[in-house]
Parts: structure tokens; C-alpha cells; sequence
């Protein structure tokens, strides 16, 4: 029998912001972690990108955090390889936490440090961080972790591969001894399965296969060409596909909206879809693109989450996302209810890093594109 939220003994609140976000039912991970972790255990988990991981860890966190009083101090730790991953585990929580009182405060490297530290300054109860920032501001006296209840660790393989393992149980060090950990690898090699054992105390072990990557029915196809010709060369390629419903994802409103007034240029219909429109534009939007009237909505991946729409034909990787489930969860907009829909990626020479781990995570190399005949 399939569970539901509400089988997991999740609040009404959490129910409420799951029915928003357009989640029915859990995935395998959520179905095995939520209610181990709910309980505070400590929890050990095998579970890929792509297989629903991120609610199976906030929604018990947020909702332990809502049980206890605030104290003005960091209670929950989520520590994330990424800034990319930080900042998609930071939105989450936002949607997650819909009606409650949590603050999340998100801190990452390759910016200045100073809206961080005034994040800080409002007192959060969860802080989402990467691992080299974090340990800048706990030196700089900005962060202190002694109030630490719930501790995440997201992606630990990848932290290794990357260096932080050393930065990570400089962290965990500062964290208390007695504390809740939810601990979450999509690989175990030796060095991982030893932090593993440090961190946790009787875990909850779960493990899931990822789910089929990436529909069947998405005829998926990649298009190599220089950063300065994507504009130009998708032109081309839209009027070749003669592609009748097409989403465009762009990582930044200000390129949704550059690339959208220049397909109209072009005598391509196409609107933007992103945070800084009101709901009234963007409904206009939608409502255009259902209609047919616009060909073409251009979109960031947090507007796309309130898309909906029968009947994509296609859909454009205009730009690599740095998450590799992302591209998962764009081109399952197009093929949907048995009708096959054609995925486009554009690729420069800089996105190649980033194509060899989507066709790691599909298990599959995407062939070139050419015009269809």
C-alpha cells in the first residue's frame, strides 16, 4: 500500500506546505527516513540525488525545531558540499516551513560575507552552510554552534571527493556531543563509513536504489556551442524543431528576461517567468502558454516549480544546472502522460564538467543534435 504525508505523523502545517508544493505521496527515502528522524533518532542514510532526499531531512528537522522554544541561537546545522546545493536546501526550507516560525539563514564561499552576517545578526534557528564559509565566520565569532540540536550532513561522498572531509570534522568538533544526526551519503567508501561511525549513535539505516533517472518517453539531445552563439544558435534551433510549447531554463531572472525579449526580437513569442514578476504577470504568462499564444515561456528553476501545464513539446537546457537532479526534474516537464516530448542542452565549453555529471547520474551519454529531417 502506497503511504501518504499524513501516514508519517507529520503536522497539519507540514501537510499544508507539502499540498502547495504539489507533493502527493512520498518517495521511497521519505517514506523510510521521515518517521526515524521524526522521533530524533539518529539516521544513516543511502540515497542518491534525485530521490526526493532534501524533505526526507527538513521536514522532520523543521517540525523538531517548531516543538522546542526558541533561544535566539542556531539549533538546526545542514552542511552542504555546494553553494548551489546550500542555496537549493535553503529555498526548501522555506517551502517547508510555510506558516511557521523558523528563520533560515543560508551562508556560502565566493561572496562577500556582509548579508550573511546580518543574516546572522537576526538569529536564525537553522543556518544552511557550506563548510569553508562557516568555519571563516565560527573564527570571525559570528557563528556559534554550542546550541546545535539537529545536525545534517548532505552529500558526505561528495564532500570528500571535494577536499572538505578535514573542514567537516573541524565542524562537527564545535558541535554538542549530545545532539541529533542525520547523516546522508549517496556513496559509502572506507573514509565516509568511518565518519559515519564517529557522527552516529544507533542510527535508523536506510537505503534506496534511485528511481529511473529520466523519462523514457524524453527524447533527450545535446547541442555544443560557444557561450557567445547560444542566443543566436537557439533561435535556430527552435525554428527547426518547430517546437510548439517550449520552457527555456535560464539560472538568473536578468537572463530569463534578456532572452526572452531577445527571442521576441526575433519573432518568437516568449515570455519570462521568475520571482521578481507579480503573480499577475506570471499568471498572464501561464495563461498565454497554455493558450498557445505564447510559444515560449523562459523560466528560472525555482518560477518553474509553480508551472503546470499539459502539452510541453519541449524543453531547453539553455544553461547547465550546477545540481545534476535539476536536469531530471526540467526535462520531466515535456513526455508526460504517454506523449514523448524532446529535451535540448545547450553545452559550452565551461558546462562540460557540469553535462559529465548529468549523463553520470541518467547513466546514459546524450547524443548531439541535429535538426529533425
Amino acid at each position: 500500500m502506497n503511504q501518504t504525508f499524513s501516514s508519517l505523523g507529520l503536522s497539519e502545517r507540514s501537510l499544508r506546505a507539502l499540498a502547495t508544493e504539489g507533493y502527493e505521496t512520498p518517495t521511497p527515502i521519505q517514506a523510510r527516513a521521515i518517521q526515524p528522524a521524526l522521533s530524533g533518532r539518529d539516521v544513516l542514510a543511502c540515497a542518491q540525488t534525485g530521490t526526493g532526499k532534501t524533505a526526507a531531512f527538513l521536514l522532520p528537522l523543521l517540525e523538531r525545531l517548531e516543538m522546542t522554544v526558541a533561544s535566539g541561537r542556531i539549533r538546526a546545522l545542514v552542511l552542504a558540499p555546494t553553494r548551489e546545493l546550500a542555496a537549493q536546501i535553503a529555498e526548501r526550507a522555506a517551502a517547508y516551513g510555510r506558516g511557521s516560525r523558523i528563520r533560515t539563514a543560508l551562508i556560502y564561499g565566493g561572496v562577500g560575507q556582509r548579508q550573511q552576517e546580518d543574516a546572522l545578526a537576526k538569529k536564525p534557528d537553522l543556518l544552511v552552510a557550506t563548510p569553508g564559509r562557516l568555519l571563516d565566520l565560527m573564527q570571525q565569532g559570528f557563528v556559534r554552534l554550542d546550541a546545535v540540536e539537529i545536525f545534517v550532513l548532505d552529500e558526505a561522498d561528495r564532500m570528500l571527493d571535494m577536499g572538505f572531509i578535514h573542514d567537516v570534522r573541524r565542524v562537527v568538533s564545535a558541535l554538542p556531543r549530545k545532539r541529533q544526526t542525520l547523516f546522508f551519503s549517496a556513496t559509502f567508501p572506507p573514509a565516509i563509513t568511518e565518519l559515519a561511525g564517529q557522527m552516529l549513535v544507533d542510527p535508523a539505516q536506510v537505503s534506496v536504489t534511485p528511481r529511473a533517472t529520466a523519462a523514457e518517453t524524453v527524447h533527450q539531445t545535446v547541442c555544443h556551442v560557444d557561450r557567445s552563439d547560444k542566443r543566436g544558435r537557439l533561435v535556430e534551433v527552435l525554428r527547426a524543431e518547430r517546437a510548439e510549447r517550449t520552457l527555456v531554463f535560464t539560472r538568473t531572472k536578468h537572463g530569463a528576461n534578456r532572452l526572452a525579449e531577445q527571442l521576441s526580437r526575433a519573432g518568437i513569442v516568449a515570455m519570462a517567468i521568475h520571482g521578481n514578476k507579480s503573480q499577475s504577470a506570471r499568471e498572464r504568462a501561464l495563461e498565454g502558454f497554455r493558450a498557445g499564444s505564447i510559444r515560449v515561456l523562459v523560466a528560472t528553476d525555482i518560477a518553474a516549480r509553480g508551472i503546470d501545464v499539459d502539452g510541453v513539446s519541449h524543453v531547453v537546457n539553455f544553461e547547465l544546472p550546477h545540481v545534476p537532479e535539476t536536469y531530471v526534474h526540467r526535462i520531466g516537464r515535456t513526455g508526460r502522460a504517454g506523449a514523448t516530448g524532446r529535451a535540448i542542452a545547450f553545452c559550452d565549453l565551461e558546462e562540460r564538467a557540469l553535462l559529465r555529471d548529468i549523463e553520470r547520474l541518467i547513466g546514459r551519454v546524450i547524443p548531439p543534435w541535429s535538426a529533425p529531417g
